[in-house]
C-alpha cells in the first residue's frame, strides 16, 4: 500500500526519490515491499510504487537515487547508548584494542603502542601518555599491566592505559605520584586501588604499595587528569571525530551517555559552531548527582537545538563484568587475585541515593537511564523504580543499560514497571568465552544479554554499542544478537537467546526511537517522518545470518542529506577548543 502526502499538503517537487534494491520500512504493514521513497525538505513524503512516486513527485530538480540490486534502504540507526565524545577520544589516543579492532596481543605490544603515541604530534602535546582499550582477557599474560610495565614506557611522563571497559586502568609510578596514591591511601567508596602482595601470613596475604591498577572511583581521577592534560587542539575535535565515526556505521542519532554539566555546556557551544547544526542528532544524558545540584542548568527538552538536546540523567549502579567489578548476587567464578571466593563485586551507591536520583529524574521530567550490569544492581534499580513509580506513574521509559546478567524474573519486572532493557549484545562476541571460563561459568554465561526473554514478553528492547568500549559498529550489534558467536572460540553462547534479524534491526531503529520518545519522527520509513536513512550493502533480513557481519554501510543520510561519506555540503566547524576541559564525566562509566 502506498503512502503519500495529500495533494493539498504538497509544496513543490521531491528533493530525492530512492528506488531499487530492498526498502526495509520496519513497520507493521505486511503488504508488499515498497519500490520507492520520496523526500522533500528533510521529510518522507511518499512510500510506495515507483511509477506513482515519479508521477506525483518527480520534477526537473529531483535527484533519482537508484540502489544496486543487493543493497537495502533502512531507517537511520539510533544509538540507544554510547558516548560520542568518548569515541572521539578513542580515535585520538593510542589504540590498545585486541583483534579485530586493534592488534595488541601482549604487554610488549601494549608498551609499543604507548611509545608510538608518545612520539606522535598529539602525544607530544599531551601532559600524559594515554592509551585506550587493553583487555586483560586477550593479553598473552592474562593480566593487567602494572606500574612497572608502564614505567618501561616512561618515567618522565605519567602513563595511563585504560581498560576496554573504561571502568579500570593502570598507571605508572609517576601517575600514582600525581594521584597521591600510596600504601597509606585508603580505597575510595565505590572503588579499589589494587596493591602488590607483600607477604603471606597465617591470617592471610598482606598487600602494600599500589601496583598501578585502579578500579572504578579510584580510576576516575586518573582519567580526569590525563584527558584534561591533552591539548585543546586535540580535545576540541572529540565531538566532530566521534560524530563522523558513528555516521560511518549508519547512525543518524547518537548519544552522549554520561556528561558533566560542564561538558553539556561545552557541547552546546560546539553544536552552535556548526553552520547548519550538528550533522547527526545528539542526545545528552547528564550525571544524575550533578543534575540534582543544578537542575536548571540541564534544560532537558524533547526538541533539538542545532542538532543537540539534553534528554535526562544517567545513574551508575555498578561496574564491569568483564573487569569483575559488576555487582552480582552470586560469586564470580574466578575472583580477582586480591579477593576471596565469595567476592561478588560491589555497589556504586546505596539504595537511598539511587532512589533520590530516580525520584529527581521523574519529578523534573528527565528521562532516567541507569548503568546496571550485575543482577544485584538490577535488583537495586527495580526496587527504586518501583518505589518512585508509585508517585510518578507509568511510561517514564526508564532504561536499564547493559543488563548483562539479568535474570528472567527481572525481565518480567521490567515489563511490569515499563523499564526498557537496553542490552550490550556485543558482550557475547567480545567476552563470551571470558564469561564462560572466568567471570560466570558455563551455566550462567549462556544467559548474558537475554534479549529473547524480552521478545517472548512482547517488549520493545533496545541494543547498543557503548562506544568507545566497542566501536560504534551497527553491523556487529545486529550480528551478535542473531548469531551469539564468541570471539576467541567461535562457539555459540546461549542459542536459547537468539533473536530474529528483524528483532535485531528494530532494536536500533523503531525501538530505540521509542526509548527516546521520538517514535513519531524516527525509527521507521513512513510518510511524515524524518528522512533519516542508512543504505547497506545487503539486506540483513534476507542475507544468511552468519553473513550479516560482512555487511557494510554504503551511505548514511540525515534528513535527506548525506552525512557519510562526508562531503563539503555539511562542513565541520573550525577546530573547537570548547571541549578542552572535557573530563571523563563525559566518557566514564562504560561497559
Amino acid at each position: 500500500m502506498s503512502q503519500a502526502i495529500s495533494p493539498g499538503a504538497r509544496s513543490g517537487d521531491a528533493d530525492i526519490i530512492f528506488s531499487g534494491g530492498s526498502i526495509v520500512t520496519v513497520t507493521d504493514d505486511k503488504s508488499a515491499a515498497p519500490e520507492a521513497v520520496a523526500v522533500k525538505d528533510g521529510r518522507i513524503v511518499f512510500v510506495g510504487n515507483l511509477s506513482r512516486a515519479q508521477a506525483a513527485w518527480q520534477g526537473p530538480e529531483t535527484r533519482m537515487h537508484a540502489l544496486l540490486p543487493d543493497q537495502a534502504l533502512l531507517p537511520g540507526f539510533i544509538d540507544a547508548h554510547g558516548h560520542v565524545t568518548g569515541t572521539g577520544l578513542q580515535a585520538t589516543i593510542a589504540n590498545l584494542l585486541a583483534a579485530p579492532d586493534g592488534d595488541v596481543t601482549d604487554i610488549a605490544s601494549l608498551q609499543d603502542k604507548l611509545r608510538e603515541f608518545a612520539e606522535s604530534e598529539v602525544g607530544k602535546r599531551s601532559d600524559w601518555i594515554i592509551g585506550f582499550g587493553y583487555d586483560d582477557s586477550m593479553l598473552a599474560e592474562g593480566k593487567h599491566p602494572t606500574r612497572h610495565d608502564l614505567d618501561a614506557v616512561s618515567t618522565d611522563k605519567p602513563v595511563l592505559a585504560i581498560h576496554q571497559s573504561f571502568h579500570l586502568g593502570a598507571v605508572n609510578s609517576l601517575g600514582l605520584e600525581r594521584l597521591g596514591y600510596t600504601a597509606m591511601t585508603p580505597d575510595p567508596d565505590g572503588g579499589v586501588i589494587r596493591r602488590r602482595l607483600e607477604r603471606a601470613t597465617e591470617s592471610g596475604p598482606v598487600y602494600g604499595e599500589p601496583n598501578g591498577v585502579l578500579e572504578e572511583t579510584a580510576f576516575n581521577p586518573a582519567a580526569d587528569l590525563a584527558v584534561a592534560g591533552m591539548d585543546p587542539v586535540d580535545s576540541g575535535q572529540f565531538l566532530p571525530v566521534g560524530l563522523l565515526s558513528a555516521a560511518s556505521f549508519g547512525f543518524t542519532t547518537v548519544q552522549e551517555g554520561a556528561a558533566s554539566l560542564e561538558v553539556l555546556g561545552l557541547m552546546r557551544q560546539v553544536a552552535d559552531a556548526y553552520p547548519a547544526g550538528l550533522p547527526t542528532d545528539v542526545v545528552v544524558y547528564v550525571k544524575a548527582d550533578q543534575a540534582m545540584k543544578s537542575p536548571a542548568t540541564v534544560q532537558a527538552s524533547r526538541e533539538y537545538t542545532k542538532g543537540l538536546r539534553a534528554a535526562g540523567v544517567k545513574l551508575v549502579l555498578d561496574g564491569s563484568p568483564q573487569g569483575r567489578t559488576a555487582w552480582l548476587t552470586e560469586p564470580y567464578l574466578t575472583p580477582p587475585e586480591d579477593q576471596d571466593d565469595e567476592y561478588r563485586g560491589y555497589a556504586t551507591l546505596p539504595d537511598e541515593d539511587v532512589l533520590a536520583q530516580v525520584q529527581a529524574g521523574f519529578a523534573n521530567n528527565w528521562h532516567v537511564i541507569a548503568h546496571v550490569n550485575g543482577d544485584a544492581a538490577i535488583d537495586q534499580l527495580i526496587r527504586c523504580v518501583r518505589s518512585a513509580t508509585k508517585e510518578a506513574g507509568q511510561d517514564q521509559r526508564t532504561t536499564a543499560i547493559h543488563c548483562q546478567t539479568a535474570r528472567e524474573d527481572q525481565i518480567e519486572a521490567f515489563r511490569d514497571l515499563g523499564i526498557i532493557p537496553s542490552f550490550f549484545s556485543m558482550h557475547t562476541y567480545y567476552w563470551g568465552d571470558w564469561y564462560r571460563k572466568t567471570v560466570l561459568g558455563p551455566e550462567r554465561a549462556v544467559e548474558i544479554s537475554p534479549a529473547r526473554w524480552a521478545v517472548d514478553r512482547g517488549m520493545a528492547y533496545t541494543t547498543h554499542h557503548d562506544a568507545p568500549v566497542a566501536l560504534p559498529n551497527s553491523i556487529a550489534i545486529l550480528s551478535s544478537q542473531v548469531t551469539r558467536v564468541t570471539r576467541t572460540s567461535g562457539s555459540v553462547l546461549g542459542p536459547d537467546q537468539y533473536v530474529s534479524a528483524l528483532d535485531a534491526v528494530k532494536s536500533i531503529t523503531i525501538n530505540a526511537a521509542r526509548q527516546y520518545f521520538e517514535e513519531d519522527a524516527k525509527g521507521s520509513i513512513e510518510v511524515g517522518k524524518l528522512a533519516d536513512f542508512v543504505i547497506l550493502s545487503h539486506n540483513p533480513l534476507t542475507i544468511p545470518e552468519r553473513k550479516i557481519k560482512d555487511i557494510t554501510v554504503v551511505e548514511t543520510i540525515k534528513e535527506g542529506r548525506t552525512v557519510y561519506p562526508p562531503s563539503t555540503t555539511h562542513p565541520r566547524p573550525a577546530p573547537a577548543p570548547a571541549l578542552r576541559k572535557a573530563t571523563p564525566a563525559a566518557f566514564a562509566h562504560h561497559c
